[in-house]
């Protein structure tokens, strides 16, 4: 689907995660997270200078590379993400694709930013405290090898 264009820019707080068939029975598992971070994509520059030139450093684009996505949200009980990152643990680590998906203020899809190869690298459970008034959050990295936009 194309990004949906409009004069005022979308708001960072209606998006979800769905990871496709990573569930027992191979559906995509979708859920809502509290942030995620690391939609990045980085080309290294390669520098190089022939002995012939002059004294400029030329550069050409080397390796690209994606960050890992970062997905927090609170502890709900649901395992279908902790069942994928279980078996990730266990050395069957399962490959998906999936999206990040950004929702207007009516909740229809606007932009789409999709990842491929990706699986679970990291795991935090909750930090819990007695003392506070917060709410248990839990962290799920996903590593991914490729990343794009619906356009």
């Amino acid at each position: 689907m194309p990004p949906v264009q409009r004069a005022d820019p979308y708001p960072a707080y209606n998006f979800k995660l769905i990871v496709n068939g990573i569930s027992d029975d191979g559906a995509a598992v979708s859920g809502s997270f509290k942030e995620i971070s690391g939609l990045n994509a980085d080309i290294k520059p390669i520098e190089y200078r022939a002995g012939s030139e002059d004294t400029t450093v030329r550069k050409v684009p080397g390796l690209r590379t994606h960050t890992n996505l970062m997905c927090k949200r609170g502890a709900t009980g649901h395992t279908q993400f902790w069942d994928w990152i279980k078996r990730a643990v266990d050395g069957q680590v399962q490959r998906a694709e999936g999206a990040v998906v950004l929702h207007d203020e009516n909740q229809n899809e606007v932009m789409r930013w999709n990842f491929a190869r990706g699986w679970p690298c990291k795991y935090t459970a909750p930090t819990f405290n007695a003392a506070t008034n917060e709410i248990g959050m839990e962290m799920i990295e996903i590593c991914v090898e490729e990343l794009s936009l619906d356009a």
